[in-house]
């Protein structure tokens, strides 16, 4: 069974001219101990998306449409203090930038045992005990001591370890991490992609990673969903997106990463740019970018479809649906390329 379920999400932004929506129409599944990495170029939606399963969407910005359920249950359509209950308690989250989670006016103690406390009924004795026994275990050296040091005697992975730390108070069943090793040496954003790795393993927590490099996700995810324009271009296990990608976009995106076996001189690269949200093309919002667009690709939004061990937007994998023989013409193949 699924524990987070996201179900035709659509989120707009009013504006004095119309209405912008942002995503369109987004489904994907996370089971229990998987992780599901999203990627995409800036713009994507891929931290809309966390942002909306959070809670925190920035006003103006509202939920039009689809379903958030995390266990079943939905919580798109939850009140604010019950959305604070639910996040920390059964949502973690991590961003890009420590210094924006914590305080710098506390030390990180003090902030682990508030956390803590605000949604496990323990003593403050226990909730310091259990703030330590989180910096070891995100790899803090000397946690005793280093748990009265503010933010900034913190290095920058090491502030990550405790925003980690402090998303795995409460326990949550769910991470959304939104670009947790972007600001990080290579080296440090290996031992954080394995920190994430093992609290998925052990603890049975389902994590959703944002990121736009292919290399973390390569390393990371089980799954992987490419997106483009507020929609998801192609879902499925990473091998076979990275490999065998079924959707343009992602075969494009594939080719610009630098392979250093490869004899070439110069990067693929994907013609065009990302339309802005009020000047999304009609049917497949990659079209006007896509070497292979034929007209129903401008006419029709395609749906994920089968696509071998993937799913894609793309009619380029739609099975032909109608058959016409004119007495005097063609044969006639709708929905197939022309």
């Amino acid at each position: 069974m699924s524990l987070l379920q996201v179900r035709d999400l659509v989120v707009e932004f009013p504006h004095r001219r119309g209405t912008l929506r942002a995503l369109d129409r987004v489904s994907f599944d996370i089971a229990p101990g998987e992780i599901l990495g999203v990627v995409g170029e800036s713009g994507a939606g891929k931290s809309l998306t966390g942002a909306a399963i959070i809670g925190l969407l920035e006003p103006p910005g509202r939920v039009a449409g689809g379903e958030i359920l995390l266990e079943g249950r939905r919580i798109d359509n939850l009140g604010y203090a019950e959305m604070r209950r639910i996040r920390g308690r059964k949502i973690g989250a991590i961003f890009q930038d420590p210094l924006t989670s914590l305080n710098p006016l506390y030390t990180v103690g003090r902030q682990l045992v508030e956390t803590i406390q605000a949604h496990l009924p323990v003593s403050s004795a226990e909730a310091r005990e259990r703030a330590v026994g989180l910096l070891r275990d995100t790899g803090i050296p000397a946690p005793e001591q280093r748990i009265d040091h503010y933010p900034h005697q913190f290095s920058g992975g090491m502030r990550q370890r405790v925003v980690i730390a402090l998303a795995l108070a409460a326990e949550p069943q769910l991470i959304v991490a939104d670009e947790p090793t972007t600001a990080l040496d290579v080296s440090i954003q290996a031992q954080i992609i394995q920190l994430l790795k093992r609290i998925c393993r052990e603890r049975g927590a389902a994590v959703m990673l944002i990121t736009h490099d292919m290399g973390v996700i390569a390393e990371t995810c089980d799954r992987v969903a490419v997106m483009y324009a507020g929609r998801v271009a192609e879902i499925g296990p990473v091998r076979e997106v990275i490999h065998q990608p079924a959707h343009p976009y992602t075969v494009g995106l594939m080719a610009s990463i630098p392979d250093i076996d490869a004899d070439r001189d110069t990067l693929a690269q994907i013609d065009g740019a990302m339309p802005r949200l009020n000047a999304i093309p009609t049917g497949c919002a990659f079209n006007p970018r896509c070497g292979r667009a034929f007209l129903r690709c401008t006419e029709e939004r395609p749906e994920l479809i089968d696509a071998g061990a993937t799913r894609a937007a793309c009619w380029l994998h739609d099975t032909p649906v109608h058959v016409e023989v004119p007495p005097d013409g063609p044969l006639v193949v709708e929905g197939a390329p022309r």
